[in-house]
């Protein structure tokens, strides 16, 4: 039991810190389960679901008082129903390729060779757009066309691939088509409200049997190590990334990818 909490408290570490930064939760929690024997074919499946929750719940309640005028002002005023209505065209691509393409994720894009080369060409990804001599237009999530919000959630399916990032593919994407840094950092938290609760939903429907009473402790355990680091990276994230960029994020990629794929090569884990 011990193990299994010291377990639950790493992963959800893992979980907390990288979902809204643009290194690739999905990548770092899969790398850690190969490398550290966590990985389990039932249970552990679901429990990297659950602890996602918590880092939902943290972006959330972070959001909770703009979220609430939102909802307010979805009937009386056009930019929060506009801006409502945005996020919700860019989730759809994501929502109708995760559904059509879920199996196939799971099963063959879920390798450690896979994410080790995304997480390395993300990290020059991350390097390119910080050279780049961008003139922003818009400096205001609600102030998107709704074209640039679904091309947005277009580029955002890219990553499905583990190692990509889904908080890297928005804000490179929003930045590509006119946010300035920060803005586009913003979007990414607001997309991430209805494509991971859409993935938790989706992923807890499909794995959820293998959830059972004696597996509570260890479940509140990732939820809340999730949750408190997930609620630090949100309440810093925008203000780091609009003094110093994106560089620490790619350097990071970087040694993480170059170490798995070492590691990989040496027959490390399994």
């Amino acid at each position: 039991m011990l193990f299994d909490l010291i377990k639950a408290g790493i992963l959800g570490i893992v979980e907390g810190l990288t979902e809204y930064l643009p290194v690739s939760s999905t990548g770092h929690l899969l790398l850690v389960e190969h490398f550290f024997g966590f990985a389990d074919e039932d249970f552990g499946k679901t429990f990297a679901v659950l602890i996602q929750l918590g880092a939902i719940l943290a972006l959330l309640s972070i959001y909770f008082t703009r979220l609430w005028q939102l909802a307010l002002g979805f009937f009386t005023d056009a930019t929060s129903r506009r801006f409502v209505i945005g996020v919700l065209i860019a989730f759809l691509p994501a929502a109708v390729v995760g559904a059509i393409a879920h199996d196939f994720i799971k099963t063959v894009l879920f390798n450690p060779w896979i994410v080790c080369i995304t997480l390395i060409l993300g990290a020059g990804v991350l390097f390119w757009i910080d050279t780049l001599p961008l003139k922003p237009k818009y400096h205001d999530v609600t102030k998107f066309s709704l074209p640039t919000y679904l091309l947005i959630g277009v580029f955002q399916c890219a990553a499905m691939i583990p190692g990509v990032s889904r908080s890297g593919a928005t804000i490179v994407s929003a930045m590509l088509l006119g946010a300035d840094r920060r803005t586009a950092a913003e979007f990414s938290f607001w997309l991430a409200m209805p494509t991971m609760v859409g993935a938790f939903a989706y992923d807890l429907y499909k794995s959820g049997a293998h959830l059972s009473g004696s597996n509570v402790l260890v479940i509140a355990v990732g939820f809340i190590t999730s949750f408190i680091f997930g609620w630090i990276v949100v309440k810093t994230f925008l203000g780091y990334v609009s003094r110093h960029g994106f560089a620490l994020f790619g350097f990071w990629r970087l040694i993480v990818g170059g170490l798995g794929l070492i590691g990989l090569i040496l027959g490390l884990g399994g």
